[in-house]
Order: C-alpha cells, then structure tokens, then sequence
C-alpha cells in the first residue's frame, strides 16, 4: 500500500512548468543526538545503517546531531533494533509523526527559496547533499538540496499548511 503524503494537497506545478511543489510521502525521520564526547566521524557508519541506504539520507543538522531518513516507515520491531544499535553513541527520537517532508524542484526552485530564507543558494554554496536549519519567512525548517534544482523542506507539522501558502502565494505555482 502506497504512504500518502501529511498534508492533502496534490503536486503544483507552476505554468510554464519550471516548479512543483509537492508534500512527500511519510516515511521514517530519526533525530540523532551524539553522547557527549562522542567522535562525530566515527559515527557516520552507525548513522548510515540507521538510514535506507538513499542519497543523502543522514543530514547534519546542527552539531553533534542528524535528521536519519527513510522512504518507509519503521517496520515493527525496527525500533527497538535502531536503539539497540545506537546504543551509548547516539540518542535516538523518531520524529517520523511530528515533521513533514515537502519537494519543491525545479529550473525556479533556488530563486523560490531565496524569497524566504537568508540562506546563500548559489549552486555554488548549497550544493547536493548540502542541508541548513533556517527560517522560511517566519517559519523554522531543514532545507536540503537533493540535486541540482531539487530541494526538500522539512518542518514541524503544526506548521506544514502555514509553510505549503507561503510557498503557494509567495514564491511558487501561480
């Protein structure tokens, strides 16, 4: 059975077909928080095998800690083998329920983001792979660059409609 997206809004693309904004399907999102004293590198193959295995899944979210993404979500019993793994490196909080994922991508999706957020998106600076905790206009979000002219949003779901207008009317598909 497909996973629907959190919010229930079909894809927009914008006329002349250089943006689509879309709310992406719920899958897994662990927040990952080192031990204090722990190595940063040497957690990285602990936070990939956390991960499934996609492009760019761990993204750094500020020091010391991660966002660990899957396009499904946690089977029965993943839990409980995540935390066993992390064991005393890492603490583990699925955060799964309380974010949204959006994909706004595009020839656009760079000019788009920059009308609310201070962050440089020169295809220089935010390279693939490349993720910021920022603001969206007043609105707190991980933005990552996926590709080139792809880029996914993740905010906390009390604020996923608020962000979805901004995008709409601000920046997007009209």
């Amino acid at each position: 059975m497909p996973l629907s997206p959190a919010l229930p809004y079909p894809p927009l693309r914008a006329p002349d077909g250089s943006l689509t904004l879309a709310a992406l399907p719920q899958g897994r999102l662990l927040h990952a928080l080192a031990r204090p004293g722990a190595d940063a590198a040497s957690l990285e193959p602990l936070l990939t095998a956390l991960g499934d295995g996609s492009p760019h899944a761990v993204r750094p979210y500020a020091p010391g800690q991660w966002f660990v993404l899957g396009s499904e979500p946690l089977r029965p019993g993943e839990w409980a083998r995540h935390t066993t793994q992390a064991g005393a490196s890492l603490a583990l909080s699925d955060q799964s329920h309380g974010r949204v994922r959006l994909s706004l991508e595009g020839r656009r999706a760079r000019s788009a983001l920059a009308r609310g957020t201070g962050v440089d998106l020169h295809e220089t600076a935010f390279t693939p792979g490349t993720s910021a905790a920022t603001l969206f206009g007043h609105i707190g979000i991980h933005l990552t660059c996926l590709a080139p002219e792809r880029f996914e949003l993740i905010v906390l779901r009390g604020f996923a409609e608020s962000l979805w207008h901004e995008l709409v009317t601000g920046a997007c598909c009209q």
